[in-house]
């Protein structure tokens, strides 16, 4: 896997770039982006990491973690965003998933949306694909932009140190489910070993991504099982704000939940709705095989990969319901 040409001369020929990821980080998106600016850093280059949202609490074991800066902090920090004359979206391809509407009174969201004044890259790996940016790496068939990431950093002869492999390695991780899911090919076993040999420990990064709960996290859980139902092979789950409250978690915590019905036998797509305001919902999907759940995100505004996917719906939760099942049963006719 090849990197461009136009991009690896971008990072070797430029200086001070913004790094940034989409909004509700997740451990690819945070790990490819902390590994870039590192290895960028060890290139003798002057990077910023930001993103709308902080790192979520599972996250914060990766090595570098706190150099990255969320939107309304920069200003209090010696950093001015004007001074960065390059911009890289890392684990998205669309300057809409790492801003939103309510950010334009934000003077970072607006430097960083005025595209004319900066130039423009991105590196990412999922299907459902957007035309921003100058010089474009977008690789639907890889498993992870941290694989992506991998070959650019060796491309660029910059050593992989043990904090870069323990980014890369936990970015790969997750979106592989730790290595469980189709997407998981011989090359990325291979890449794996290479992080373990550079100093990632796999039965770490497991414990922190997906083998460490809170009780607050289990009871949120416990609380989200009571809402499953299932019908011709979905199942579906909920969230409310409710149970935030009770449990004193957040939506952070809500994170590898939508996967977990999938375990029940012959489900074929899982969807969590979580509410974040009166008739607002955020609604994860998961699907197996040939179920293209990017596609259903898409007619909702929203996007992902083929069997993982999200997006954004105004209703009242029966409404929102509704339409998704509806249009699951059209996309199988």
């Amino acid at each position: 896997m090849l990197p461009p040409i136009e991009l690896l001369q971008l990072l070797k020929n430029e200086n001070n770039f913004i790094i940034a990821t989409h909004i509700n980080p997740d451990g690819d998106g945070l790990g490819s982006s902390i590994a870039l600016s590192m290895a960028l850093q060890a290139f003798g280059k002057r990077t910023i990491l930001l993103c709308r949202d902080p790192v979520p609490w599972q996250y914060k074991f990766l090595p570098g973690q706190e150099r990255l800066f969320v939107f309304k902090e920069i200003q209090h920090t010696g950093y001015k965003a004007q001074d960065f004359k390059n911009l890289i979206l890392v684990d998205c391809n669309d300057i809409d998933r790492i801003t939103d509407s309510k950010d334009q009174d934000d003077q970072i969201a607006r430097h960083l949306t005025a595209g004319s004044r900066l130039s423009t890259a991105v590196i990412d790996h999922h299907g459902t694909e957007k035309s921003f940016g100058d010089i474009r790496w977008v690789r639907p068939d890889s498993a992870a932009t941290g694989l992506m990431l991998f070959y650019l950093i060796r491309e660029l002869g910059i050593k992989i140190t043990a904090e870069i492999a323990i980014n890369l390695y936990a970015a790969i991780a997750t979106d592989t489910g730790n290595f469980r899911f189709k997407s998981t090919t011989p090359e990325v076993l291979r890449v794996a070993a290479d992080l373990v040999e550079a100093g990632a420990k796999p039965y770490v990064i497991y414990e922190e991504l997906f083998g460490s709960w809170s009780r607050e996290r289990f009871a949120l859980f416990t609380k989200v099982l009571g809402t499953l139902r299932t019908e011709n092979g979905i199942a579906v789950t909920k969230v409310t704000r409710e149970m935030l409250e009770e449990t004193l978690t957040t939506h952070d915590d809500t994170e590898h939940f939508v996967g977990l019905p999938m375990t029940i036998k012959g489900t074929k797509v899982s969807a969590l709705f979580k509410e974040v305001e009166d008739n607002y919902y955020k609604v994860s999907l998961r699907s197996r095989d040939d179920i293209n759940v990017a596609q259903i995100a898409e007619l909702f505004g929203g996007g992902g990969h083929k069997n993982a996917a999200g997006y954004k719906i105004k209703a009242d939760i029966e409404s929102a319901e509704k339409r998704l099942l509806n249009t699951l049963a059209h996309s199988e006719q």
